[in-house]
């Protein structure tokens, strides 16, 4: 057995990037996580690339902003490509999302109206 889950719950670092694929009309919304460690406050977040796919995407696109709390639940996968200037193979660690949970901004700080979001939901 095997198991690959990642449950994360942090701050969007930028605004996200939605993107449209137009051979199949898959929407895709990348952005990044910060998530503080529990060690300390004065400790460096640690950051992460997301994926989210479908219509959860386009709902990350318009209500996921910089600086907004979310929770998410995925799966990591490592995308591998070959740098086109020197020729390295490179690589990064992505969570893919299932579940997207829109837990408020950081002026909101009412984490109550929180909402989650999953493809398999639509």
């Amino acid at each position: 057995m095997s198991v690959n889950v990642v449950n994360l719950v942090g701050r969007v670092g930028g605004e996200p990037e939605l993107k449209y694929f137009q051979d199949s009309a898959a929407a895709l919304c990348k952005l990044t996580l910060a998530v503080n460690r529990r060690t300390s406050k004065n400790d460096q977040p640690d950051w992460f690339n997301l994926e989210i796919w479908g219509k959860t995407a386009e709902i990350a696109k318009n209500y996921a902003h910089k600086g907004s709390l979310i929770g998410i639940q995925g799966s990591l996968k490592i995308e591998t490509w070959t740098d086109k200037t020197t020729g390295e193979k490179r690589s990064r660690p992505v969570i893919r999302v299932d579940r997207l949970d829109l837990l408020g901004s950081k002026r909101d700080n009412d984490a109550s109206a929180s909402q989650g979001y999953s493809d398999t939901e639509f």
